[in-house]
């Protein structure tokens, strides 16, 4: 019996996607340079089902990728023409919501934002907020380990996974970590979060919940230059001073935000620092007064504090709709993720400006300042012969930039197709050979999300 017939006794034929025409919704995720159609997709809807697929998978030697909302941005969800993709979306039960112990069981397609919704009657949040988190599901969160604006203060998913309950990939049903931030021996929890799907899927993960902040303050400042933009970062991290968010937007980046929702950015700023300081109203007040003097000191051309929580939301608004908002001002792009240190914040910046015109290809510029995460958008018309590999070759040079910073080639959004070429360059072999053992020690038939990451490009 072949793999579809086995997978036709499990799902009915309405969630098990063979045809030309429902599976090209799953060729390709957020990074729509590649694209591959799957051999079918199941929809599954419950965890056995979930199981039953990798164990039939793994009899069968074919490969396997789960897929949540296909936001990803490094193709690390793409599949391979003779694999099958999981898609979890259904799976969306926030399972358990425990105020007392400040911890969340939810399945891997709940949305992220949805996980702070259930907990706002108790005053808690999911601290993660990366820019899809209306959209975006837990489980890509893990794979990838998402960050987001407020990573800064409060860190990435893997600050706030406690435990999982994964199916390996060769079918076998295990519970990594715990509820607890207290847990005993190795984190196996951490080693999942971030693994790209190499390791199998999650079933279910277990989350901690913290307390929603009292007082917000946030505080927009313009500059003349991005590189003024990026030295105020590092002026406010030798303050002492720990933000909940620092974001730095560039002025193409403002205009596709401001024709997209009006956040009331200034127009004749060439780049704006948004920070935002939370604790409870007097920690709050205390750190605005500092940060004011910081802020002041490092030559703004304006610095605006948000009235109310509704400026402080559109000013937020306008920052995470970037990505997309980016559309009005070209067909196509590419948004890269590397990371340099924040002292090399302001140098990276005017690096970029220089490559943007070496290259004649513009970029729009709009990172988490706070931990050195860029993420330019290379602008492009594929329509245009050769517009594509000039902008490849762009993104190409500002990866090798932040290694020679001594940044990462990735801060959230992974290595998936898109960058495995640069592992050679930022790690020595043996430290690749490592990785590939550890893989194989769990998969040794590459059967989970094959082709990504750890697999050096043809």
């Amino acid at each position: 019996m072949d793999l579809t017939t086995a997978l036709a006794a499990i799902y009915p034929p309405d969630r098990l996607l063979t045809r030309a025409s429902a599976l090209a919704s799953y060729e390709s995720d957020a990074l729509t340079a590649f694209r591959t159609r799957p051999l079918a997709v199941v929809l599954a809807e419950t965890r056995q089902e979930v199981i039953d697929t990798v164990r039939l998978c793994h009899a069968a030697g074919v490969p396997f990728v789960a897929r949540g909302s296909g936001t990803s941005l490094s193709g690390g969800s793409v599949p391979l023409d003779d694999g099958i993709v999981i898609a979890l979306n259904r799976l969306n039960r926030i399972v358990r919501l425990d105020p007392v112990d400040r911890i969340a069981v939810v399945e891997p397609g709940v949305i992220n934002l949805d996980i702070s919704a259930a907990a706002e009657p108790f005053g808690l949040y999911y601290a993660p907020d990366p820019s899809s988190q209306s959209v975006c599901t837990i489980g890509g969160n893990v794979a990838f380990n998402s960050g987001g604006a407020h990573c800064f203060r409060h860190g990435m998913t893997a600050n706030h996974v406690l435990g999982l309950e994964v199916v390996l990939p060769d079918g076998e049903v295990v519970r990594l970590g715990g509820d607890s931030v207290e847990d005993v021996g190795p984190d196996l929890a951490g080693l999942f979060v971030g693994s790209e799907g190499l390791f199998g899927v999650a079933l279910e993960v277990t989350v901690r919940l913290l307390p929603r902040p009292e007082s917000y303050r946030t505080v927009l400042a313009s500059y003349t230059s991005l590189q003024a933009a990026g030295d105020a970062v590092t002026r406010i991290i030798a303050a002492g001073l720990l933000p909940g968010a620092m974001e730095i937007m560039d002025r193409l980046a403002m205009d596709a935000a401001e024709a997209a929702v009006h956040a009331g950015y200034p127009p004749g700023a060439a780049a704006v620092l948004l920070v935002e300081l939370e604790g409870d109203a007097a920690q709050a007040e205390a750190e605005l007064a500092r940060l004011s003097a910081v802020l002041e000191a490092s030559g703004p051309s304006h610095v605006h504090i948000a009235a109310n929580a509704e400026e402080r939301a559109l000013l937020w608004k306008g920052r995470k709709c970037a990505f997309s908002a980016v559309g009005r001002l070209s067909p196509d792009f590419i948004v890269q993720d590397g990371v340099v240190p924040r002292t090399k914040l302001g140098d990276a910046l005017v690096a970029i400006e220089q490559l943007s015109r070496q290259h004649g290809v513009r970029v729009a510029n709009v990172f988490h300042a706070g931990d050195g995460n860029l993420h330019p958008l290379i602008l492009y018309d594929g329509r245009e012969p050769g517009a594509l590999a000039r902008a490849e070759a762009l993104a190409t040079d500002i990866l090798r930039l932040c290694i020679r910073l001594g940044g990462s080639i990735t801060g959230e959004h992974g290595v998936g197709l898109e960058k495995r070429a640069f592992l050679p360059e930022m790690y020595r072999p043996e430290d690749i050979a490592f990785m590939q053992r550890l893989r194989e020690s769990v998969d040794g038939r590459r059967l989970a999300n094959r082709g990504k990451m750890l697999e050096t490009p043809a």
